[in-house]
């Protein structure tokens, strides 16, 4: 009877110490998406890119054509496919190039880092942007892609991509949207 006594002692103490351990380890930050941001965006579209040396490793380009942009609302990052990059501003569009770590010369989906923030599926992305100093998030679905793009002398840089021929750009398909 006594050993019983401190079986179930154990298996008691044992359960309310799993609990709050299962408690404290399942807190999820949740973030509330802003339905209607204060911009219009049209058609997202992404291009997967491969770099031509060893090194170059392969990435994704995203076009994200706005308009409407209220005054004092910086475009700040754009989240896809468990990759993340800065949104760089190109005549009525940002830019992002997202590098993907990996070195392999096939387009693979980067594995999820601990501290990527969000659950997207593979045509989902999420913009980030500033508005009256606080950072919002705006959800987008059905993004559209366009065939990839070789870069052979390696990855491309956001900061020279403007003055680059070797860029595919979507200016004429972006207009007709």
């Amino acid at each position: 009877m006594k050993n019983l006594k401190k079986a179930i002692y154990a298996i008691v103490f044992t359960c309310t110490l799993s609990s709050f351990y299962q408690c404290a380890s399942s807190k999820v930050a949740t973030t509330n998406f802003e339905q209607q941001p204060p911009f219009t965006i049209k058609s997202v579209v992404f291009q997967e890119w491969y770099a031509g040396i060893k090194v170059g490793g392969t990435g994704i380009n995203v076009f994200v054509p706005v308009s409407n942009v209220s005054e004092g609302i910086v475009l700040n990052e754009v989240y896809f496919r468990n990759l993340k990059g800065k949104l760089v501003k190109n005549g009525h569009k940002y830019t992002a190039v997202l590098k993907n770590p990996s070195r392999n010369y096939t387009f693979q989906k980067a594995e999820k880092s601990a501290d990527y923030p969000f659950d997207l599926k593979d045509d989902e992305c999420v913009i980030s942007y500033q508005e009256k100093g606080q950072t919002k998030y705006h959800k987008i679905v059905s993004l559209n892609e366009v065939a990839g793009t070789y870069y052979e002398n390696g990855p491309p840089s956001i900061y020279s991509r403007s003055n680059s021929n070797s860029m595919a750009t979507l200016d004429d398909e972006l207009e007709d949207n």
